[in-house]
């Protein structure tokens, strides 16, 4: 039977011992403490990272909104072009008034001994001209404005869109007031109607 006794731990070695446990348990928790503060400083700035991203599209979509032209201009145009071919090819108070104006002035310069073709001008072909006339300026006019309504994007920004139904009244211009330009041809040059002849 062995006898021999185990030391008693020193107390100052017992002491150092309890020690380093503290000093040791102490470096943890502030490792973990430090942990915590850095991936709580690492979540604070991935947020506001999130939030100024968030705040820099926000900015984004307000410039495009305020870049973003708003084609008024374009479709005011587009309908005058429009609604000056369908006046050109219906006719007009103006084109009425200047038709009027023109038989009486034929009217007045003819003499009582005119034949019958002179009145016949007098009192229908000059009217029929100059109505015809009105109606081919209206109608040009309508052209050109439609034109320059579609070719504007070109000249000022190539990436610059029409809306769809401005691309199609503009286009609805054109066409009447094409058709507007060739039926003035066709009157005024009496290409459409043959002058009525008086019998000899």
């Amino acid at each position: 039977m062995d006898t021999t006794k185990t030391p008693a731990p020193n107390a100052a070695e017992a002491d150092t011992q309890v020690d380093l446990d503290k000093s040791e348990t102490t470096q943890d928790a502030a490792a973990e403490a430090k942990a915590d503060a850095d991936l709580a400083a690492a979540t604070e700035a991935d947020d506001d990272a999130v939030l100024s991203d968030a705040d820099l599209d926000d900015e984004n979509e307000d410039r495009a909104d305020a870049e973003q032209p708003s084609h008024v201009g374009s479709a005011a145009f587009a309908i005058v072009s429009a609604g000056l071919s369908v006046v050109a090819l219906s006719g007009s108070w103006v084109a009425g008034i200047v038709s009027e104006r023109a038989s009486i002035a034929a009217r007045l310069e003819l003499s009582q001994a005119a034949d019958a073709n002179a009145q016949i001008a007098a009192q229908f072909v000059d009217p029929w001209h100059t109505t015809a006339m009105v109606n081919g300026v209206f109608s040009a006019l309508a052209l050109i404005i439609a034109t320059f309504v579609l070719a504007l994007p070109a000249f000022s920004n190539p990436e610059r869109t029409l809306p769809t139904w401005v691309r199609s009244v503009s286009w609805a211009g054109i066409g009447l007031g094409a058709l507007g330009v060739l039926l003035f041809v066709l009157m005024y040059f009496d290409l459409l109607l043959a002058i009525p002849k008086a019998a000899a």
